[in-house]
């Protein structure tokens, strides 16, 4: 798992009439979109800022260049094996609204059964690591927190592009280097992917089949390592809240 990607909404209150149509979604009033992927230590991997047509996540999603490289063949080799079943490409924690790709595992509305219930808390457990980036950011710059007054998108960009960066120099500066080693990975510089192997890439990032065995072998993953244990230890508690009168 890569980390969890999710949409930031920056309320828009300048936004000029005959652009409002190309800003407003579901929330109410013209916003713009910052789309980014975060992991567990607040850490921003991706970051892109939409301002054209951002009315919801699916169509900054369309834009954004985070599985660009990816459907162009250069990214870094990932293989893993999942219950049995061997997988070439890391993936992200996704909301319901994005789609069934192979690279995104989401969770499970009305999950039946024990295993897909636990799966499904721990899913949206792990996800809000970037909802927690998103508060942190606007909580360490409030100038994105508030609404955006400016009616220029250019300064819209640098503000927002501006914070993140300090962001991600605040957090890098705290963050424990034993853990996550130390020094920058150097990107390959491969050969650019032919037609037919980009065709292919594609159609491999947008595999819903792939999307669903993997979430298949996921909940029988956690319930085999996690779902056993948290139930043992749950009824454990719940038998001593008991004997103490609880």
């Amino acid at each position: 798992m890569i980390g969890s990607i999710d949409c930031m909404h920056w309320k828009w209150k300048n936004c000029q009439f005959a652009w409002q149509g190309h800003h407003k979604g579901h929330v109410k009033g013209a916003t713009v979109i910052l789309e980014a992927v975060a992991s567990q230590d607040l850490w921003i991997w991706h970051s892109f800022f939409s301002m054209t047509s951002s009315q919801n996540d699916i169509s900054v999603l369309q834009r954004s260049p985070v599985f660009a490289r990816l459907a162009e063949g250069h990214s870094p080799e990932v293989n893993f094996e999942v219950n049995g079943h061997h997988y070439n490409k890391g993936y992200y924690l996704a909301d319901g609204i994005y789609p069934q790709w192979s690279t995104l595992v989401k969770t499970i509305h009305n999950p039946q059964g024990e295993k897909r219930q636990r799966f499904a808390q721990m899913q949206e457990s792990a996800r809000k690591d970037v909802k927690r980036a998103f508060g942190v950011l606007g909580s360490w710059w409030g100038i994105i927190r508030n609404t955006a007054l400016t009616w220029n998108t250019k300064k819209l960009w640098k503000v927002m592009t501006s914070c993140v960066i300090m962001h991600k120099m605040t957090v890098e500066d705290e963050r424990d280097d034993t853990i996550y080693g130390q020094g920058n990975v150097e990107p390959e510089h491969a050969p650019p992917a032919t037609f037919e192997q980009f065709v292919k890439f594609y159609r491999e990032l947008r595999d819903w089949h792939t999307h669903v065995q993997l979430q298949d072998d996921l909940v029988e993953h956690v319930w085999t390592h996690i779902g056993n244990q948290y139930i043992y230890q749950f009824t454990f508690l719940s038998c001593e809240q008991i004997s103490i009168g609880l």
